[in-house]
């Protein structure tokens, strides 16, 4: 591979723009739109349209069903979603690119996290400035230059952007796997590590909820008459949890246990929450089985029920993967980024890519960390780095120094 003087006119556009690509991003982080927050999401959704508007194709929306949940006492509700936004730009080029993101947050409406500072060290310090409002404005910019390239009428495209990844992608789940069936490499803007760092194999996950019904009784009247509903998930919460070191690579993190009643009530209704990780699709299985068998032994006239799923497969770091980050390793050494990678046990949208064939490099974001906390934080010089990385990807991808066929062809043969 090598810089041409056409390469270098985009890297310089964005080198140009670099600090509305950091003022954007700490904009949006002023919206509040964690995932449980529809009017918040509603307002980043709008924002984020009319940033897109300036691709070459007008962005759309695509609606979302309401997902299935488990409400404290048993009972399965309804929780609607904002649409996703989808650009897709040059449907019949010869190379396709489906690059995604999220616009929601953990933050939820309530959180006293609310803004972005610059902490002493020149950190950007904010909700969602690395996961993944910094990640979303440099995608835009890498795209937004890209299209200032004489090769550019080479490379097709599909954005989307979701509102519910932080919450398992569960409605958006079947457009990401509509989208990863239209492209041959993948780019997700996940943050990337604090050194530049990139996932490589990742971990698959599940979130799960079993409703344990007993029966309700008198504490003191009629005490021999109940079930105790609690005390049944408890026993299910201890049999999960001693799955852990079963089976190599598989963690099961029993988060929340919900129920109760008044103290002179026998409980008759709990519900215990768990997630699943777990390093390749037979341990899946497994894991289904063993919980399987968890809920049929439930015992003392309770009653289990199983709600839940798999919603990210595991993503091993395959032949296609190899390739594919192997190029980008070639694209930073020509921008003088060291690129390096390590298996993450965290899941992304990159999992759903993988999971329908797609190869994707999934942490193409900017340098961060402690997300998920009040510490995240991200460093506004690698707003430029991470957009100058992905926008010469796709040159490369345009020019053909980047073989997206052969890497798509490898995933087909894996």
């Amino acid at each position: 591979m090598r810089l041409t003087s056409e390469d270098r006119a985009v890297l310089d556009h964005i080198a140009r723009d670099g600090g509305q690509i950091v003022d954007r991003a700490v904009d949006w982080c002023a919206i509040n739109s964690g995932s449980r927050h529809l009017a918040g999401l509603e307002r980043q959704r709008q924002v984020l349209l009319d940033a897109a508007s300036r691709l070459p194709a007008a962005p759309i929306d695509v609606p979302l069903s309401p997902s299935r949940e488990v409400a404290a006492d048993g009972r399965e509700t309804e929780f609607p979603h904002p649409p996703s936004l989808a650009v897709v730009v040059r449907p019949e080029a010869a190379v396709q690119v489906v690059l995604t993101g999220h616009y929601d947050t953990v933050y939820p409406e309530t959180s006293p996290f609310q803004l972005v500072r610059t902490r002493p060290d020149g950190a950007l310090h904010g909700p969602g400035i690395a996961d993944m409002k910094g990640g979303i404005s440099v995608m835009l910019a890498a795209l937004e230059a890209f299209e200032g390239h004489p090769d550019a009428a080479r490379v097709g495209y599909r954005v989307l952007l979701s509102p519910d990844e932080e919450i398992g992608s569960i409605a958006s789940g079947h457009v990401l796997a509509d989208f990863a069936r239209h492209g041959h490499v993948g780019l997700t803007y996940e943050p990337a590590l604090a050194d530049g760092a990139l996932a490589s194999a990742r971990k698959g996950s599940g979130n799960f909820h079993i409703v344990i019904h007993g029966r309700a009784a008198h504490a003191g009247r009629d005490f021999a008459a109940g079930r105790n509903a609690v005390v049944g998930a408890a026993r299910v919460a201890e049999k999960l949890h001693a799955l852990n070191g079963q089976r190599n690579g598989v963690t099961v993190n029993v988060a929340r246990i919900d129920g109760g009643a008044p103290l002179n009530m026998v409980p008759d209704v709990a519900v215990v929450r768990f997630n699943v990780r777990f390093p390749e699709a037979e341990a899946a299985v497994w894991f289904e089985a063993e919980v399987a068998r968890i809920v049929a032994e439930i015992g003392d006239d309770l009653h289990a029920h199983l709600h839940g799923l798999i919603t990210r497969g595991a993503k091993p770091f395959n032949t296609a993967q190899q390739q594919l980050f192997g190029a980008v390793k070639e694209v930073g050494a020509l921008l003088g980024q060291e690129i390096a990678w390590k298996p993450s046990g965290g899941v992304c949208e990159g999992n759903n890519l993988f999971a329908s064939g797609l190869p994707n490099v999934d942490t193409l974001g900017v340098r961060g960390g402690d997300i998920h906390s009040e510490a995240e934080h991200a460093f506004p010089e690698s707003f430029v780095e991470r957009a100058q990385l992905s926008a010469l990807i796709l040159m490369k991808l345009a020019s053909g120094e980047i073989d997206a066929r052969a890497i798509r062809s490898a995933m087909e043969n894996a």
